[in-house]
C-alpha cells in the first residue's frame, strides 16, 4: 500500500463501530464500490498517479449500464443494451487516459413523423434547405429560422459551459456573468430561470417542432414542460452541452467498447479490479465489507428471461472479505450507499443477504427505523426500501423503458420523400409532439401506460455496422434501439412486472407502427430458438440488473452543473460535487453534482478531488 497523508474530503466524524484492524483482510489507498464506467475512469486516473486501488464490482463483468450483449439466441450481434450515445464523455479524459475509442458523428439530427400524415421532419445537419424545405413540408415554414436560431443559442451557452465540467465547479453568480459577458444574457435567462416551455411556446408555432424541442428536457425525466422546479431544464441543458455542440455519437463497436477501453485503463494503470464482489457494508472510516463469490457466474444463454439473466449473474455466495481504505468511492446510486452505511450498524443477522428479495415498492417507508441517536437501522432484506430514511420520503423514480430490436431490414415509411436510412440515420421522433407529450405525462401521472407512447429510436447500425457479423451485414440487419418517455416507475411492481414489460412492448410496437407504412413486426428477425428478436426492459427490471434505485438512469435528480452562491466550496470534495456527510467517502458516480449519462465526469471529479487532497498531479502534468 502507498502511504500517503488521509485526504480532507468531509467534516463528519468516523464510525463509533469502525471494526477493528486485525478484522481486515487487505488495505489500499482507495477503494471503489462499484466497476460501472464512472468506477473504472476514476481507477485509471487515481491509479496513474501511483495511489494503490481496488474496484470491487458485483457483476461478473464491469461497465455497469455502458456494456453490450447479445441478447437473442444464436444471433451474432452486439447491442448496446441500457446506453446508447455519447456526447458528455470529454476529450480530456479520452486523452488523458489514452483511450482507445471512436466516436462517429451522426448526419442526420433527427425525424419526426407527424401523426395520421405522410409527412415528417427531416433535420438534416449536413443540408439547411433540404431542413428548411422539410420545415415547410410540414407547415412550420415559419419555425425553420427560429428552430436553426434556437440551437445556435444553445451552442453559445455549451461553449461557455462544457470546459468548465472537468473543472472545480463554479458559483452560479461566475458563470452566469461569464456568460453575459459573451454575449447571451437572454440565452441563460430562458433557459436557467424560467421553465424551458415559456421559450418553447414563445418562439415556435408547430406542435411537431416543439416536441422535438421539448424531447431533450424529458429523457429520463418525468416532468413537464412548465414545471416549476425546472428538472426539465437541467436535464435539457445536459443534452445540448456535450462537447460544446450537443451532438450525440456512435461509439463504434458498441458501448461495450467504450467500458473495454476503460478496463485496459484502469488495469494498465495498476488498479486491481474484483469482479463478483458484492459490496454488503460501509463504514464511514473506510472498512468496505463485501462478499466474494465462491466460483464465477455462468452467463445466461442469449435471449433468456429476465429472471434467468439475473440469477445467472449472482455467482454463489463465497466467503465475507474486508477491504480498509483511506478513501472509499461510491460509484453506486446515492440511495443504494445509505442503505450500505446503515447495514454497517446493524446487527449482521439483519443484514440483506447477498442475493436480497425482489423490491416491493409500496412496502419502503415501513422497512426503516431511525433509533434515538439517529442512524437508520435496516429491518428489511430488501436491497433498495433498505436505502434510508430519504427514501421512505421518497425513492429515485426512473421514467422510461428501453426496447432492442434486431431487424431483418429497415421498415417503409408512410413519408415517400424521405428514405428509411435518412429517417433512421438520426434520432427517429414518434408521436413526441407537444401536446402529445403532456397527454402522456397526465395519463401516467393517473397510473396508466400512455397511449399512444412516446418514444424515440436510434439506429446504432446505420453509422456503425461492426455490432453485427458479416452474414448479418450483408444481409441488410439493422438494430433498433428504443428509448420510451413517460413510464414511470410508479407504474410497474414486482407482482406486475412481467405483464408490464408484455404491455410496454405492446405499445411501443403499436406507437412504432403507427407512423410505418408497414408492421414492424414483419421486419424482425427471428432467433435460433424461432422467437421473434426483441428484448424489453422496465424500470423494475434496471433495478434489478443494475441496482439502480426506481430504475433512475441518473442515479436521482440531475442537478445544475455549478455550485449555489451560498453553498460551501471549503474542501477539494465539495468543490469538485463529490462530497458526502463523510470525510472518507466520495461519489464518483451518476449521482454525483455533474454525473449521469456515459460521460465519466463522475469518476473524474471523484480523482481530481483525491489528488488535490493529497497534494499529487498526475504524471506529465505540470
Amino acid at each position: 500500500m502507498n502511504e500517503h497523508p488521509e485526504p480532507a474530503v468531509g467534516d463528519a466524524a468516523a464510525d463509533a463501530s469502525a471494526i477493528a484492524a486485525d478484522a481486515v483482510d487487505a488495505a489500499v489507498d482507495v477503494a471503489i464500490v462499484g466497476g460501472g464506467h464512472n468506477g473504472l475512469v476514476a481507477a485509471a486516473y487515481l491509479a496513474r498517479a501511483g495511489l494503490a486501488v481496488t474496484v470491487l464490482e458485483r457483476l461478473p463483468e464491469v461497465g455497469g449500464a455502458a456494456v453490450s450483449a447479445s441478447p437473442f439466441e444464436g444471433v451474432d450481434a452486439r447491442l448496446s443494451r441500457y446506453s446508447y450515445l455519447v456526447s458528455l464523455l470529454p476529450r480530456r479524459i479520452i486523452d488523458d487516459l489514452g483511450l482507445d475509442i471512436t466516436l462517429v458523428r451522426r448526419r442526420f439530427s433527427s425525424y419526426t413523423p407527424v401523426p395520421g400524415s405522410d409527412r415528417g421532419l427531416l433535420v438534416d445537419t449536413a443540408d439547411v434547405e433540404a431542413t428548411t424545405a422539410s420545415f415547410a413540408a410540414i407547415g412550420a415554414a415559419r419555425d425553420a429560422a427560429l428552430f436553426l436560431e434556437f440551437y445556435d443559442h444553445c451552442a453559445a451557452l455549451a461553449r461557455e459551459l462544457w470546459p468548465t465540467m472537468t473543472e472545480p465547479l463554479r458559483r452560479r453568480s461566475e458563470l452566469r456573468a461569464q456568460v453575459v459577458d459573451a454575449g447571451a444574457p437572454h440565452v441563460w435567462e430562458a433557459m436557467v430561470e424560467h421553465p424551458i416551455g415559456e421559450l418553447i411556446e414563445a418562439h415556435i408555432q408547430n406542435d411537431t417542432v416543439r416536441g422535438v424541442m421539448l424531447t431533450d428536457a424529458l429523457i429520463g425525466t418525468f416532468a413537464r414542460a412548465h414545471d416549476a422546479d425546472l428538472a426539465q431544464n437541467i436535464c435539457f441543458l445536459y443534452h445540448l452541452i456535450g462537447g460544446g455542440t450537443g451532438d450525440w455519437d456512435v461509439p463504434v463497436g458498441g458501448m461495450g467498447a467504450v467500458t473495454a477501453a476503460l478496463h485496459t485503463a484502469a488495469l494498465d494503470a495498476g488498479a486491481t479490479v474484483v469482479r463478483n464482489a458484492e459490496v454488503t457494508a460501509l463504514t464511514p472510516d473506510g472498512v468496505v465489507t463485501y462478499r466474494a463469490a465462491a466460483a464465477p457466474a455462468a452467463p445466461a444463454p442469449a435471449g433468456a428471461p429476465a429472471t434467468a439473466t439475473l440469477a445467472a449473474a449472482a455467482a454463489p455466495a463465497g466467503p465475507t472479505r474486508t477491504l480498509r481504505a483511506t478513501t472509499v468511492l461510491a460509484n453506486v446510486a446515492p440511495a443504494v450507499l445509505t442503505r450500505l452505511l446503515a447495514a454497517a450498524t446493524t446487527p449482521t443477522a439483519q443484514r440483506s443477504p447477498a442475493t436480497p428479495a425482489p423490491f416491493d415498492r409500496s412496502k419502503g417507508p415501513e422497512l426503516l427505523e431511525r433509533g434515538a441517536d439517529g442512524a437508520v437501522g435496516v429491518l428489511s432484506t430488501d436491497p433498495i426500501a433498505a436505502a434510508g430514511a430519504a427514501w421512505a420520503e421518497r425513492g429515485p423514480e426512473g421514467a422510461q423503458a428501453k426496447v432492442n430490436l434486431l431487424l431483418s431490414r429497415l421498415p417503409r415509411l408512410r413519408d415517400e420523400t424521405v428514405t428509411p436510412e435518412a429517417a433512421f440515420g438520426g434520432t427517429f421522433h414518434i408521436n413526441e409532439g407537444y401536446r402529445q407529450l403532456d397527454d402522456a405525462w397526465l395519463a401516467a401521472d393517473g397510473g396508466a401506460l400512455p397511449d399512444p407512447l412516446p418514444a424515440e429510436i436510434y439506429c446504432h447500425s446505420l453509422t456503425d455496422p461492426s455490432i453485427l457479423s458479416p452474414e448479418l451485414q450483408a444481409a441488410g440487419a439493422q438494430t433498433l434501439t428504443v428509448f420510451a418517455l413517460h413510464v414511470p416507475h410508479r407504474l410497474v411492481t414486482e407482482a406486475t412486472n412481467d405483464t408490464f414489460r408484455a404491455e410496454v412492448q405492446a405499445a411501443v410496437l403499436a406507437s412504432l407502427n403507427s407512423v410505418l407504412a408497414e408492421p414492424i413486426e414483419d421486419c424482425l428477425m427471428l432467433d435460433a430458438a424461432g422467437e421473434p428478436c426483441i428484448e424489453t426492459k422496465t424500470t423494475l427490471d434496471l433495478e434489478h440488473a443494475l441496482r439502480i434505485p426506481g430504475g433512475n438512469i441518473f442515479h436521482g435528480p440531475l442537478s445544475w452543473p455549478w455550485a449555489d452562491d451560498d453553498e460551501p466550496l471549503d474542501t477539494p470534495a465539495e468543490r469538485w460535487g463529490v462530497a458526502t456527510e463523510h470525510r472518507r467517502i466520495l461519489l464518483c458516480g451518476s449521482g454525483s453534482r455533474r454525473g449521469g449519462a456515459v460521460s465519466g465526469l463522475g469518476g473524474h471529479s471523484a480523482a481530481m478531488a483525491v489528488l488535490e487532497a493529497l497534494g499529487l498531479q498526475l504524471p506529465g502534468a505540470e
